[in-house]
């Protein structure tokens, strides 16, 4: 397997890799937010997993911003992480992660953000949000789920309410809508992150 920059050849198994991985048809809602970013330009290069000339796992890089009381921080937000299920749990997922860390960190970027399973990005290098002085993007995103790797140009001043672009709102990817609401029964347990971050590679 390699990791390697995606290309424009590489949308048509980038998003039948994510629709698998997120087990929602082509039209769903993550492939439609992996189009709205590329459309909109704040989807910065992303990385492909390949074995054999197939793309088998993404990594999504897009562009979004800290509002630090000094001055606006452009960041980078991973979205989606996802891989292809027949390759689940060996290490692809894991791969990408420790790819789009090290090109955000060459890039220049001073911090990575996600929504996503602590207990999986936890032991990748990730830290709550909350526990190194960033806000939420909205309240829907359960404080455990919102995730940071503070990279080399990060610098202390560099923390407020992280801002995600457009295309998250657009496409209705953000945190967990209440569902419980629309039908008897006690809240679902567990945490389960549906939002820009969320993983289709465990």
């Amino acid at each position: 397997m390699e990791t390697r920059a995606a290309t424009d050849g590489d949308l048509a198994p980038i998003e039948a890799a994510v629709a698998a991985a997120f087990r929602e048809d082509r039209d769903g809602r993550v492939v439609r937010m992996v189009r709205a970013l590329a459309a909109s330009g704040s989807a910065r290069p992303g990385l492909v997993a390949v074995v054999d000339g197939e793309v088998i796992g993404y990594a999504g890089l897009s562009r979004g911003w800290v509002d630090a009381p000094r001055e606006l921080v452009e960041v980078l937000v991973l979205s989606p992480l996802a891989v292809s299920p027949d390759r689940q749990g060996r290490g692809v997922g894991t791969a990408l992660l420790a790819a789009a860390v090290t090109t955000a960190d060459r890039g220049g970027a001073p911090a990575v953000f996600l929504e996503g399973d602590p207990s999986y990005y936890g032991s990748r290098g990730f830290a709550t949000g909350a526990s190194l002085g960033f806000g939420r993007p909205s309240e829907r995103i359960p404080e455990a789920a919102f995730q940071v790797a503070l990279l080399s140009a990060h610098r202390p001043w560099m923390v407020g309410r992280l801002v995600y672009p457009e295309a998250f709102w657009t496409t209705d990817t953000v945190g967990l809508r209440d569902t419980t609401r629309a039908r008897p029964g006690p809240p679902r347990a567990g945490l389960r992150s549906v939002g820009p971050g969320r993983s289709g590679a465990p």
